[in-house]
């Protein structure tokens, strides 16, 4: 029995809700909070980067404080002083114990920054998505909109025998919004970051075969032109050779 009342509360506040529901309004408001969750993800990625940076800081002032107890170690060695020496032996353990959990600490926080990037990654494309996708339905249901009112416009001038074809066109037309609206619903709903990232690869991978091509290009062009130039040398003595040689030829010329 409270089943059946508690449907029947949701039925009735279901559909007072779905008539105030406006698509267009709901696609805009939308847009909206995915752009405004960009500087938060911004903000959240800047955090763990500052962890990264502080730990780094932190691993190498141990690293530093190591090398400077081992010394100091030595030097109490050094002069027979093993009773510093030990002192300053247990605050190194404590150090190295601290330097290996900084280190630990450091390499979850790498990881998570990179995980904090692809998610950025992947949360950027499938925005950009979902907008291109909510801008089209609502020029979709304008074009809609604009079709009702010029249907609304030639309903002042029936003629009778036309209100049946009339009031079909209109129902067609009301079938077609009431597709798109739910088309696009199902494609905000279906997200698959995998199929992103793949295709992101792919298009990367394609990007890096036309620099290769490029590549490949630009060192056969110049190839070329060093062959041309060992081409020009053969056939074109070196005016500097051709000279000396003159010069030879007049001089045993005088000597004669």
């Amino acid at each position: 029995m409270w089943r059946r009342f508690v449907r029947a509360i949701k039925s009735i506040f279901g559909g007072a809700v779905g008539a105030l529901e406006d698509p267009k309004r709901i696609l805009e408001q939308n847009i909206r909070e995915l752009n405004d969750q960009v500087p938060q993800m911004n903000e959240n990625i800047a955090t763990v980067k500052a962890n990264v940076m502080l730990l780094q800081k932190e691993v190498k002032r141990y690293e530093e404080a190591n090398h400077d107890l081992s010394l100091r170690i030595q030097s109490a060695i050094k002069v027979n002083r093993d009773d510093i020496a030990e002192n300053y032996a247990l605050q190194l353990q404590r150090s190295r114990e601290a330097l290996a959990t900084s280190r630990e600490q450091l390499k979850s926080a790498r990881m998570a920054y990179d995980k904090a990037l692809q998610v950025k990654k992947t949360f950027m494309k499938e925005k950009d998505r979902k907008i291109r996708e909510a801008r089209d339905a609502m020029r979709e249901s304008e074009r809609s909109q604009w079709q009702a009112r010029v249907a609304d416009t030639l309903e002042q001038f029936e003629i009778g025998g036309m209100d049946a074809t009339h009031d079909e066109m209109i129902s067609k037309i009301k079938e077609e919004t009431a597709r798109n609206e739910a088309r696009m619903e199902l494609a905000l709903d279906s997200v698959d970051s995998k199929s992103l990232e793949l295709e992101f690869d792919a298009e990367k991978m394609k990007a890096g075969e036309i620099v290769n091509q490029f590549k490949s290009k630009m060192k056969g062009d110049r190839s070329l032109r060093e062959n041309d130039s060992k081409d020009s040398m053969m056939i074109h003595p070196d005016a500097n050779d051709l000279k000396s040689r003159q010069t030879v030829h007049s001089g045993n010329s005088r000597s004669r």
